[in-house]
């Protein structure tokens, strides 16, 4: 064979000629003793690709930490790439993954919310003071808001909240190993029943009460979402009811606001009230399976619910309680079905909607925690007892989330419409000793801030959107003279910041450029003002599109801290 001819078939045929190479096993090894761990720990656990978060979290619970190896055996042991757990672990702020070679994560972790309400009332003096006391084996870190706003500031040790914290009464728990869930008292199920508790779902079941009457009565009383969109409770109804089945529910429990504590309040008092609404709402769209979705950081209020869920008769649709793990992002409505599935909390690009295309593509009625709340009052006492409680010209009930600078911070059952003057002075005992009223959010990190001189404007859905902020979840939170108004709006859009998801750029990029901007002794208002307009018309979900509302307001509406204006030299 010519040199010519040796050439082109080696040109044809790569590596001809060479001795072959050692054949290399593809992908990542797997441990053997972490193979045994993950089995034993899943034990007959079925191995669905939408349980891939519930078995992250028996790893994460177990071991306090989730290592390579055992990523990796969990992985293999679900059949999936091991890119694809990989990214879930990462994506959620509670699964403490630790990569090879890095050093092992102490067994206990203090958690320090330093969300506005907390920042407010001493969270980062606490969280040095925290660091400084703390020894081996424990890890003090900062933690978004933990829906305890009314007893700020608040650190978790373990999965122990610890009210009013102070350096003294966490470095007690810590040192008596009070690390573990505290239940409150609750109306349990006998007493709810005892109590007419499930006739008019029985009624529903039976056909003595027809759906249609009861979809009436949400129409004629104008219930709307009170998770925050404000979307009629009615016609949310009728429009999963109208796509062809099967059909799903979700329930969305992911009370993610700085601010909003009133689904914690509700579920850890009168959780059955809840679990009838839910079960009504799966009746009429007849929805075979429920999937209640719970923040990570309201442990008493999974263990409450699986506890009065084993209660319940076996008839009717099945009740799956599913764990968030820390991504503020799933308390959007898509984001929620995607985590929910074992994914990513990445919200979907809409249309379709998920009334259309939800929960593992079907047709999915997604509701609020406190909307389903309200289904069995309102029917049993009507829509006209519902808009006879309005103020100000606005009809039904609201549960105002409080905190701040009032004496008495806490779930206000107060009639819609009410202005931020009279829910201090009726509601919340006035302002706290020595503070006088200077700020409030309306609508929790999202809904904007406004002076104390605009006291005058009812507090309900279409009542704020002309000055800039909006109502989403009556999460209030009152400022006074002796806060910083411009360190709070850095306090909100750091949160924003570290709760973007990161799909979209505007969203990404927008809250970290501002942040950072905010940081400036002076603002370059002409910039973030671009900023802020480029977030709101280019992000993909809410979070983007109102990250910038609480910085726009401050802008606008407190002037006096800006005497420069225009672009920063």
């Amino acid at each position: 064979m010519s040199q010519h001819e040796q050439t082109i078939r080696i040109f044809e045929h790569p590596g001809a000629g060479r001795r072959k190479a050692k054949a290399m096993p593809k992908g990542r090894g797997i441990d053997p003793q972490a193979a045994h761990d993950i089995a034993l720990l899943l034990g007959d656990s079925p191995r669905r690709r939408d349980l891939l978060i519930e078995h992250l979290h028996r790893i994460q619970d177990t071991y306090k930490q989730i290592s390579a190896a055992h990523l990796a055996a969990l992985a293999d042991e679900m059949k999936l790439a091991f890119s694809e757990v990989f990214e879930t672990a990462t994506f959620y702020a509670h699964f403490d993954v630790v990569k090879e070679g890095d050093p092992a994560i102490p067994p206990l972790t203090i958690r320090v919310c330093d969300s506005l309400t907390c920042a407010m009332l001493g969270a980062e003096k606490l969280l040095g003071e925290l660091q400084e006391a703390s020894g081996p084996g424990v890890r003090v870190v900062r933690a978004p808001c933990v829906g305890r706003c009314d007893t700020a500031p608040v650190a978790e040790v373990g999965h122990n909240f610890i009210d009013h914290a102070n350096a003294h009464n966490v470095m007690d728990a810590v040192e008596q190993e009070d690390t573990h869930v505290q239940l409150p008292d609750y109306v349990e199920y006998e007493q709810y029943v005892a109590e007419g508790g499930y006739k008019l779902l029985n009624s529903l079941r039976a056909g003595t009460f027809a759906t249609e009457d009861l979809l009436k009565v949400l129409d004629d009383s104008s219930l709307r979402g009170l998770g925050g969109a404000g979307f009629p409770t009615g016609r949310k109804w009728r429009s999963v009811l109208s796509m062809p089945g099967p059909r799903l529910m979700a329930i969305n429990g992911d009370e993610g606001e700085p601010g909003t504590f009133k689904d914690r309040y509700y579920l850890e008092r009168d959780p059955h009230r809840f679990l009838e609404g839910t079960l009504i709402g799966a009746h009429v769209v007849e929805a075979d399976e429920v999937y209640i979705y719970i923040r990570d950081e309201y442990p008493a209020v999974r263990e409450i619910l699986a506890r009065e869920i084993d209660k319940l008769p076996p008839d009717g649709p099945t009740l799956h309680l599913r764990r968030g793990a820390g991504a503020y992002i799933c308390g959007e409505e898509s984001a929620l079905l995607e985590s929910i599935e074992g994914k990513r909390g990445y919200p979907r690009h809409k249309p379709p909607y998920p009334f259309q295309v939800g929960l593992f593509g079907r047709p999915t009625l997604i509701n609020n925690v406190e909307t389903l709340f309200w289904v069995r009052d309102l029917v049993e006492k009507g829509a006209d007892w519902w808009k006879s409680q309005g103020r100000n010209d606005r009809q039904g009930l609201r549960s105002y989330s409080v905190s701040g600078r009032v004496k008495n911070p806490g779930v206000k059952l107060a009639p819609a419409g009410l202005t931020i003057r009279e829910l201090i002075e009726e509601y919340c005992g006035g302002m706290a000793d020595g503070h006088t009223f200077r700020a409030y959010l309306p609508g929790g990190a999202s809904g904007g801030m406004l002076p104390a001189s605009m006291d005058d404007i009812p507090l309900d859905f279409g009542t704020l959107e002309k000055y800039g902020c909006f109502i989403g979840s009556a999460a209030v939170i009152v400022l006074s003279d002796q806060d910083d108004i411009r360190q709070a709006a850095l306090n909100l859009m750091r949160f924003f910041e570290d709760e973007s998801c990161g799909q979209c750029t505007p969203c990404r990029v927008g809250t970290q450029k501002a942040a950072l901007l905010m940081t400036e002794d002076v603002w370059d208002q002409e910039l973030l003002g671009e900023l802020s307009q480029a977030m709101r018309d280019a992000s993909i979900c809410g979070l983007g599109q109102a990250a910038s509302n609480p910085l726009t307001s401050v802008l606008k509406y407190f002037t006096e801290l800006f005497p420069a204006q225009g672009r920063a030299q």
